[in-house]
């Protein structure tokens, strides 16, 4: 009773506090187009990219640590030795960060000649931003360390609200500074390195005072990395795989198109990365939870972890993927009020959000994998899948642009879980394939899919009036929500156990 408790306190916690950090992310970005001009936001956007392809370099020490933190709290580990890890990995996090930031910082001048397509930006103004983007990048590595320790801890909680508050001031003030200061590539990126170098400050402070003190002071040693080397290499081999799989596009398309058609596809991805935000928190939350039944070997429970975690996530991602596949050009202009902007976007949003919500699909088979130290299937998949990706878009992209790029990131999820998960569940859990298929899965889409079709024949006309697109993208998704949720058998239950509590306490009030 007291993990389950744990583990929706942090549900709750990280949806609280990521929904919040998502709503800081997404509100102001027709602000930083309006002041900075979309290739300015093609350039964070393609921040964005290379940040995501240098967390190579993390080596798998983040989820490790994530791992290994989580394997303390259930008696893995001594105060001695998790301090011994984490201050090896900080040593390793700190080195790798300066020197990768040097290297970005020289090659600068590089990527703003020769692989971005700008043309109202000059050249000196892209250079800038890229060189001060290298001290933000290595601010940022560094938060990870702490942010992946104060999960495995399951210190949630906290982190949420801490987060929340930076995320305001990261967000709110850049937008500030940008609307009364000075609305430039160099202001914003000197912000986001100011906000990131408190936050790995304050986040560093808060680790070490939950960690409880050890006889002898935290040390670098070869010994910490012996035990967490085979899994932290699974780690970096799938992290490497997946960026290939999720950024390889970008890279191309930056290449490829020019900055404003990139700014557009920019802008659809991170729209369609609200599915990420949606499955995040619970990741954050169940994963720990999923380490300690496996290492006490608690299979039972596992089973029913991974079955209500999977539901959930699919009920909380049909809503938004149903919305945004059928409704996207209305939700763009109902959001920025720029018609122009909506009719570039959304087809290709419509596209990108069904990739996404497959392969959000994914996550709790695969944390299941990570929760029983087993990386080997990932790998392998990734791998196979590299192999096909990679020549595919290169012959696609430059046929199609960033739609067939989009169809490319669809046919890939589909792959994973017509093939994919039929691998993972004949070793790890046999019996649970096809429930998970149709419980998990297939109902609640069925019936939403249902609700939305009969919700199209009452959208409003496109690019008209944004009080009535919100009036009824809101009542739409509300249905949709209540109806896959009363399709999910799990959380069916649950709700009709509140339900009936409900009623009990209304009538002893009585």
């Amino acid at each position: 009773m007291k993990y389950l408790n744990t583990v929706k306190v942090n549900l709750i916690a990280n949806y609280f506090g990521q929904g919040w950090v998502s709503f800081m992310s997404l509100a102001f970005v027709p602000l930083y187009i309006r002041y900075l001009g979309i290739e300015a936001y093609g350039i964070i956007g393609l921040f964005a990219v290379l940040q995501a392809w240098l967390s190579i370099i993390d080596i798998g020490m983040t989820p490790t640590l994530n791992r290994e933190m989580a394997r303390f709290t259930a008696g893995a580990h001594s105060p001695q030795s998790i301090r011994d890890l984490l201050r090896n990995l900080e040593f390793i996090c700190f080195g790798l960060a300066g020197v990768t930031a040097l290297a970005v910082w020289g090659a600068s001048g590089y990527i703003a000649n020769s692989w971005v397509k700008n043309k109202l930006l000059a050249n000196e103004t892209v250079a800038n931003a890229f060189a001060i983007f290298a001290i933000v990048f290595a601010l940022r590595f560094c938060e990870s360390i702490y942010r992946s320790s104060l999960f495995g801890l399951q210190r949630q909680v906290w982190f949420n609200a801490v987060n929340a508050a930076l995320a305001t001031i990261r967000h709110g003030g850049a937008a500030c500074l940008l609307i009364w200061f000075s609305p430039t590539l160099n202001t914003f990126f000197i912000w986001q390195a100011t906000i990131s170098l408190t936050t790995v400050f304050v986040l560093s402070l808060k680790v070490y005072s939950i960690l409880p003190q050890s006889q002898h002071a935290a040390k670098f040693s070869k010994e910490a990395l012996v035990g967490i080397w085979k899994f932290a290499s699974g780690m970096l081999s799938i992290t490497v795989l997946t960026l290939l799989l999720t950024q390889v596009d970008k890279l191309l398309l930056v290449r490829l198109l020019t900055l404003e058609t990139f700014g557009y596809y920019t802008l659809a991805a991170t729209v369609a990365g609200i599915l990420t935000m949606i499955i995040s928190p619970i990741e954050q939350s169940i994963y720990p939870r999923m380490v300690e039944l496996s290492t006490l070997k608690d299979k039972t429970g596992l089973v029913a972890l991974y079955h209500q975690s999977a539901q959930l996530i699919t009920v909380l991602m049909i809503p938004p993927v149903m919305l945004l596949g059928f409704f996207a050009q209305g939700i763009v202009f109902m959001w920025s009020g720029d018609v122009h902007l909506a009719i570039h976007t959304a087809p290709i949003i419509s596209i990108l959000v069904l990739g996404t919500f497959l392969n959000g699909l994914m996550h709790m088979p695969y944390l299941l994998q990570l929760a029983h130290g087993w990386t080997g299937l990932t790998v392998k998949i990734n791998f196979i899948a590299v192999l096909i990706l990679v020549p595919a878009l290169f012959w696609v992209v430059p046929r199609f642009g960033a739609v067939g790029a989009a169809w490319v990131w669809v046919i890939l999820n589909l792959g994973y879980i017509l093939i994919g998960i039929q691998l993972m569940h004949c070793k790890l859990i046999p019996n649970e394939k096809w429930r998970w298929y149709i419980a998990d899965l297939g109902l609640p889409i069925a019936a939403s899919v249902g609700i939305i079709l009969m919700a199209s024949l009452f959208r409003p006309n496109e690019c008209e009036s944004r009080f009535q697109w919100l009036i009824f993208l809101i009542l739409t998704g509300g249905i949709t929500l209540t109806f896959s949720s009363l399709f999910a058998n799990h959380l069916r239950n649950k709700i009709l156990n509140m339900m009936q509590l409900f009623r009990i306490i209304s009538k002893l009030r009585i």
